[in-house]
């Protein structure tokens, strides 16, 4: 398996995508639909993707990392930069099926440790 790609999330967020079959939440408050892809990162790439994201966050729920297996998806990843010329970051154009979900992290902010 290459390196995995990672998915910041909330618990409740990832429970339902167990129940439909698909995780289909791009980022914060955005769906695939709305957005176009689901974004995700790399394991060096979370910290900061995290604070950026999530920094402010106090909701309920706690936050999980998925960890997902890009040769189980059925939809492409493209690696692309915000900006030209800056750092890449993985994009999957599609639902992530929850068997691409090999392990789930419970987010602690400086880290994760296993769910």
């Amino acid at each position: 398996m290459s390196e995995p790609l990672l998915h910041l999330t909330e618990r409740s967020l990832w429970d339902a995508a167990r129940v439909s079959g698909t995780f289909e939440i791009s980022t914060r408050g955005r769906t695939l639909q709305e957005e176009g892809f689901i974004h995700c990162s790399l394991r060096r790439q979370l910290p900061a993707v995290a604070a950026m994201v999530y920094g402010s966050y106090t909701g309920p729920d706690e936050l999980v990392v998925l960890v997902i297996d890009a040769e189980r998806l059925t939809a492409p990843v493209r690696f692309e930069a915000m900006e030209p010329g800056g750092e890449e970051f993985p994009h999957v154009y599609g639902p992530i099926a929850v068997d691409a979900v090999v392990d789930v992290e419970v987010w602690d902010r400086g880290g994760a440790d296993r769910a």
